[in-house]
């Protein structure tokens, strides 16, 4: 079935963040599914990505050529991605071990594309032409590795996906307020119905 890519899906805050928020609910074997499964995702993901992640890419439109060709950088990317800024957000700090596999996943994204060039105050490069997503990728997470977004990353209390927190106190518990927010804050509701009702009735 064709995944909707409304604004919801890229509240990660960058791009790299919601490439890796693809995998919904990770670390929950009974629930968690991936987004990319379908590789035509991907191609859908990015046309998305290209409204809703303007401001990030400069403007520039993301290309995709051939989702399946793709795919396998792609994933590369989207998994050390979350293993390293996952670990950063739970730990504090950045694990030396899972750079490697995170610098090699980047490096083969930008590998082939020598027509993409960064240019100060245009990280992504020409505006006026696409970008391949596999490069976009790339140079997105690589840019989480200042200390600013470093100290920036969080986990949602709500649905576990990553985004960076950038309320003036970095107290965010959530990725979007408007649905994860609201979710927890009527699943407790309920419970203290539940919870004033079975008292209720003991009395």
């Amino acid at each position: 079935m064709a995944v909707t890519w409304t604004q919801h899906r890229f509240s990660g805050g960058a791009l790299a963040l919601d490439a890796a928020n693809t995998v919904v609910l990770r670390g929950d074997t009974a629930r968690t599914f991936d987004r990319f499964d379908d590789p035509v995702e991907i191609a859908r993901f990015a046309e998305a990505a290209s409204d809703f992640r303007a401001e990030e890419l400069g403007g520039r439109a993301l290309a995709v050529a051939d989702p399946h060709r793709i795919a396998p950088t792609v994933l590369a990317i989207r998994e050390a991605t979350d293993r390293l800024f996952r670990g950063a957000a739970s730990e504090g700090s950045v694990a030396s071990a899972a750079l490697p596999d995170f610098l090699e996943a980047c490096a083969a994204g930008l590998r082939g594309h020598a027509s993409f060039a960064m240019s100060p105050g245009k990280s992504f490069g020409d505006p006026a032409t696409p970008i391949a997503l596999e490069a976009a990728l790339a140079v997105s997470a690589l840019s989480l590795m200042s200390q600013n977004s470093l100290r920036r990353l969080s986990i949602c209390r709500n649905c576990n996906w990553l985004f960076l927190d950038r309320s003036r106190n970095g107290s965010r518990l959530w990725c979007d307020m408007a649905v994860c927010g609201n979710r927890r804050k009527a699943r407790r509701h309920y419970h203290r119905r539940k919870l004033a009702t079975e008292e209720h009735e003991h009395v």
